[in-house]
């Protein structure tokens, strides 16, 4: 027990706080407290003589009563913030336990990895604030050394971006990301988390920090109904909810809705500066409008926008459509043409007896599926070789020929040579012997995972003729073909599609896609420009090889070429 008002003021009760270490712990910092304040009444008991006159004491009684209040009220105020350090936890541990059941599976629904990213920047650093007096230095200490391995605000930008790039592609709304219904998603709601409305309003902000005024009217949006709906937030209010909403619609020209929000904030602040200056202006450019105008813009802006601002290239617009399945379709005649046989590699001895299955994707460009290429004993074991060697995935710069990362590309790739494990230089030898190609020249395997909203924008493989330096240093030529396997399914998302032609071909583990980037001339196939469409949900595994022209004929192989 503490009996020296040094030891006491030294753990920090001479600010008022007690030092949180389980029950013991809060004990003895409570006698800390009161020997104090003991002795502090001692030093003034002193000094005044209060022994010698009662009625003095009896002054001392109203002191004390004082005393027992406030620290009643001090102890209260504590015991509450160990019940909201324990709610917090054990919220925490609950989702951990359900996550540890299926880490990649939890982690596949966007909003888990959003708010495990959120988790990890923002609320363990709020947490360790929120007790950073009261914890014990062991726990502060290993806080301080784990927060060098946690995300930063980059990572949590770059999930929320996630969040906003998959509500554009799929043509979501943000109640159903928000409740964590997504498409693909599991019913059970105990494997996925929802937005509250500080998260909405966080991402309201960075959508606001990068100029998306429409994302960000939709999330500052979802925020206040979540907050009119009841739900209480820790950070956000409704009048700094209602400031972002109304200048991020101003910005897309809806003056008339940044009049009302700004009205509304008013009627909850009525003393709000900038508020009052942006209602004056409004006011003024409403006034100046032509009244059959106003009326015309008045119905255009009754209700929420129907869509993002007409501001995207028309490849972008293919390309979203074909991630959600709509845009060009294959005609029944060019579809009955699409075969499904047993493929020996025109009676190669290793397929002979036991051929692999082929089936037809698309006839021009000819793209042809391989099912059951590899076993998952083999793709768990490519992947447990990549896993170490993650980075963030790189693209080719055109105009330096050297590889960079791009915000179009999120990704973690890893390059995994013959040379390192026996089942790299068998999938190599399979490939070669599938293809008829030689692989001598090829790039090693890549193995790639995409993250939350992984996705790889519309792009060639094979080098431009305004790309002369990219693939200079290999001295292999250019990317005559494309090997493209599959190692996970993914339940929502995660196309590859081709947008020049409309073809799109879904993930299916254990299956390979492959096509020939160049044509028999050597001139590159501008038909094979493909994507790959964000993940919704799910884990996206994918392991490709890029086959080089040097050590090739320029003959038609394998029965694959578009001439046939």
């Amino acid at each position: 027990m503490c009996y020296d008002l040094r030891v006491c003021q030294s753990r920090g009760l001479s600010g008022g706080f007690l030092q949180i270490n389980g029950s013991l712990s809060l004990w003895m910092a409570l006698c800390c407290l009161v020997i104090h304040l003991l002795l502090l009444f001692t030093l003034s008991s002193a000094q005044n003589d209060f022994f010698t006159s009662i009625g003095h004491m009896s002054d001392l009684l109203s002191t004390e009563k004082t005393l027992i209040a406030s620290l009643k009220d001090y102890i209260r105020a504590e015991e509450n913030k160990l019940e909201q350090i324990k709610e917090w936890a054990d919220r925490v541990d609950a989702l951990s336990a359900a996550a540890s059941q299926d880490p990649e599976g939890f982690l596949g629904h966007p909003v888990n990895a959003f708010k495990l990213m959120r988790r990890l920047n923002k609320e363990w650093a709020e947490l360790g604030n929120f007790v950073l007096t009261d914890v014990s230095g062991a726990f502060i200490s290993n806080l301080t050394i784990q927060r060098q391995h946690f995300p930063n605000d980059d990572d949590q930008n770059g999930a929320a971006e996630a969040l906003m790039r998959l509500l554009d592609t799929y043509q979501l709304d943000t109640e159903t990301i928000s409740t964590g219904r997504l498409p693909g998603s599991s019913p059970d709601s105990s494997v996925h988390s929802v937005l509250t409305v500080d998260d909405c309003f966080d991402l309201g902000k960075v959508a606001y920090a990068k100029a998306d005024y429409y994302q960000s009217e939709l999330w500052m949006v979802q925020a206040l109904k979540q907050m009119d709906e009841g739900e209480t937030a820790k950070t956000a209010d409704a009048v700094t909810i209602l400031d972002y909403l109304s200048y991020s619609v101003y910005q897309q020209g809806a003056v008339v809705r940044a009049f009302h929000f700004t009205k509304r904030l008013l009627e909850l602040d009525p003393t709000h500066q900038r508020a009052n200056g942006n209602l004056k202006y409004f006011e003024d450019v409403l006034g100046k409008r032509m009244k059959v105008k106003e009326r015309r813009r008045g119905k255009a802006e009754g209700g929420r926008r129907e869509g993002r601002p007409v501001d995207h290239l028309l490849e972008r617009d293919k390309y979203e459509e074909l991630c959600r399945g709509e845009g060009l379709k294959m005609t029944p005649r060019r579809q009955s043409r699409l075969f499904c046989r047993y493929y020996d590699n025109n009676r190669h001895p290793k397929y002979v007896i036991g051929p692999v299955k082929q089936e037809d994707e698309w006839d021009r460009p000819r793209i042809v599926r391989y099912h059951d290429i590899v076993s998952d004993r083999e793709m768990e074991k490519v992947k447990e070789l990549a896993k170490p060697r993650l980075r963030r995935a790189t693209v080719h710069d055109h105009q330096t020929g050297q590889l960079t990362t791009a915000h179009y590309r999120v990704s973690k790739s890893a390059w995994i040579g013959a040379f390192e494990h026996p089942l790299v230089d068998r999938i190599n030898q399979r490939i070669e012997d599938i293809t008829g190609l030689d692989l001598s020249t090829a790039e090693e395997l890549q193995v790639a995972n995409y993250g939350v909203g992984g996705q790889y924008e519309p792009h060639f493989d094979f080098v431009r003729k305004d790309e002369p330096d990219a693939f200079k240093e290999l001295g292999t030529g250019n990317r005559i073909a494309t090997w493209l396997l599959y190692m996970s399914d993914v339940s929502a998302g995660g196309a590859t599609v081709f947008t020049d032609v409309g073809a799109a071909i879904v993930p299916k583990k254990g299956t390979a896609v492959f096509w020939y980037n160049l044509h028999p001339s050597g001139e590159g196939d501008y038909s094979t420009r493909h994507a790959a469409c964000p993940v919704l949900v799910g884990n996206k595994w994918v392991s490709n090889k890029w086959i080089h022209e040097r050590g090739q004929e320029f003959r038609r192989r394998c029965g694959l070429r578009e001439t046939d």
